[in-house]
Order: structure tokens, then C-alpha cells, then sequence
């Protein structure tokens, strides 16, 4: 059976069933063409709390994002095609380790990425994702009345964070970062300027400080995609700091555009593990509990005022 052929099935089945799916940027492009909506993280969990008005969502993320929907609608079904798509940067903080960092740090406010689990989210005051990381320590900062905050687990976004807010973050852990993102080198960038001289670049704030001040724009999946959609006509061509899922997306709708990856293999392996005939499968089985993310209510009831309030502050 080809792409397009499986593509139709699932048009189809979901249809039929009813069922809304959501694709994060990141997913292969044959699963972005069949989702109802795809985004970043913030865009997904704001479709997630406002948009979903079925008892069925196929969420093609990673584990943490399909946890949000979950928090976010605990009388929904989601189901994630491959149940083994987690996030490592997730794994970096435990919820054991946010209360450590609260015993020690007395009065200060946690922000916590929304890439992380939801037990960890459980113990935070607030969420945060990319695209509003600054905005959210910023106010929380305000509300708590002090000038540092406790975040993690990315220690690079939280580095980002201080250097924009001027608000010190205190790492949790200090170690805590995106494989993909932090592979990005100043070698990398210095390459593709070479190659590349008239092109815009384009980073993530979850790559390191060194490759970020050599940008000519830092921000989230989303941002970028709407730098480009917003570019003048004299922008042409664009060198890309993210997974490769997103120059994937980005070359599909700007086609009057040319863009290269900042370094080969840009690759969210975790993110890749879904495909159409897993989804295909999901949409026949719905029922499947092997397949179905189910935040248990205690967990989901500490987690969803973290998560609530990111939304209103953003």
C-alpha cells in the first residue's frame, strides 16, 4: 500500500470514527499531511484544552505531550501510536528531585518545560514551553515577589530564559538538555555560513548560548515557522537550528524558499518512532489500552493548575 493510499485510509477511518489527531512538528511529513492540527508544544496543548471535542485523540508526539492531553482531558481517550516514543530530556528530572530543590530553595517559584512528566509537572507552580519560557518566569517571578526561579529540566532553554528575563534560573539539573538541539556547534554554524552566506539563521533556544548569539533568530518550532511565513521577499534562503521535521514542513509550504539543516541529522529518533500504518491500526482498535496515555486523577488534578496557568499568562 503506498503513503497516499494509507493517507486516505486514515482520512477516512477518522471520519468514520470521528477521532481529532494531533502531530507536533517534529513527526514525518506524511503524518503532519493527515493531522486536524499541528504545532509546538504550546500550540498543541492550547488545541488540546480548546479545540478537541471528541472522546478520541491520537496524539503523535512524544509521551510527555500526550500526558498533557490527558491532564487536560481527563474524560477523553488518547492514545499514542507508539507507546515507546518518550522524550530523554524528560528523564532528566524526577519529581523526587523537584521536592529536593524546593527543600533547598525556600520561596522560590518552579517552572518546569512542559517537556517533562507529568508527576514532575505535579510538583511545579508553573508550566512553561519554548515559545513563552521568558514571558511565564517573568510573570511568575512578579507574582512570587523574588528574582530567581527553580527550572528544568532543559538546562539550556532555562539559560536562554535568564539571559533575556535578566532573572537567574536555577538549573534542575544543570545537565538536563535536548540531544538534538544541543548537538548544534559553533563549527556546525560557522560551516553553513560559509555555504550559506546570504541565509537567515535560525536556531531553538534549547541549543547552547555559543550557537544561539550567532543567530539572526531564536525561538520555538513555531516561531521560526512563523519567521518564515513572515519574511520579506528578499529573504530567500534560510539556514535551519531545529529537528528536521520542521525544515520538512516549512519546505512543503514556502516553496519559493530554500532551506538547509544547520547540521546533518537533525533527527528526533523518539519523536520518528510513529508511522501510518501504527495510526491506520489505532483508528481500527480504538479500544486498544495498550496504546491509550491516562494521567491518573490525583496526578492530573496537581498537574493541571501548572498547566492552566501557563495558558493564562501566555
Amino acid at each position: 500500500m503506498t503513503v497516499k493510499q494509507l493517507q486516505e485510509e486514515i482520512l477516512t477511518l477518522k471520519k468514520q470514527n470521528d477521532v481529532i489527531i494531533l502531530a507536533h512538528y517534529y513527526q514525518p511529513i506524511e503524518i503532519q499531511e493527515i493531522a486536524d492540527y499541528i504545532g509546538d508544544s504550546l500550540g498543541l496543548s492550547r488545541t488540546s484544552n480548546e479545540k478537541t471535542n471528541t472522546d478520541y485523540i491520537i496524539f503523535a508526539g512524544v509521551d510527555f505531550m500526550a500526558e498533557t492531553a490527558s491532564i487536560l482531558n481527563q474524560d477523553k481517550h488518547v492514545l499514542i501510536p507508539n507507546y515507546e516514543s518518550c522524550c530523554p530530556m524528560a528523564a532528566f528530572l524526577t519529581p523526587e528531585m523537584v521536592i529536593d530543590f524546593k527543600q533547598k530553595h525556600p520561596g522560590l517559584p518552579v517552572v518546569v518545560y512542559v517537556n517533562s512528566t507529568a508527576a514532575v509537572k505535579a510538583e511545579s507552580d508553573i508550566c512553561c514551553t519554548s515559545s513563552n519560557a521568558v514571558k511565564i518566569t517573568e510573570n511568575i517571578s512578579k507574582e512570587f515577589n523574588v528574582k530567581s526561579v527553580l527550572f528544568g529540566p532543559d538546562a539550556n532553554l532555562a539559560d536562554y530564559t535568564e539571559q533575556m528575563s535578566k532573572i537567574k534560573t536555577i538549573k534542575m539539573p544543570k545537565s538536563g538538555h535536548c540531544y538534538v538541539h544541543s548537538q548544534i556547534t559553533v563549527g556546525d554554524i560557522e560551516i553553513g555560513r560559509e555555504r550559506y552566506p546570504e541565509a537567515k539563521l535560525l536556531v531553538h533556544p534549547e541549543c547552547v548560548r555559543e550557537v544561539r548569539d550567532l543567530a539572526d533568530f531564536v525561538g520555538s518550532t513555531a516561531h521560526m515557522y512563523n519567521r518564515v511565513k513572515d519574511s520579506s521577499q528578499d529573504e530567500k534562503e534560510f539556514i535551519i537550528g531545529t529537528e528536521q521535521g520542521l525544515v520538512e514542513r516549512i519546505a512543503q509550504d514556502f516553496q519559493d524558499k530554500t532551506f538547509h539543516l544547520a547540521k546533518d541529522k537533525l533527527i528526533c529518533y523518539n519523536m520518528k518512532k510513529h508511522n501510518l500504518e501504527l495510526i491506520k491500526y489505532l483508528l481500527e482498535n480504538l479500544d486498544d489500552k495498550t496504546f491509550e496515555v491516562k494521567v491518573p486523577s490525583e496526578i492530573a488534578k496537581r498537574a493541571i493548575e501548572p498547566i492552566e496557568k501557563m495558558l493564562k499568562y501566555s
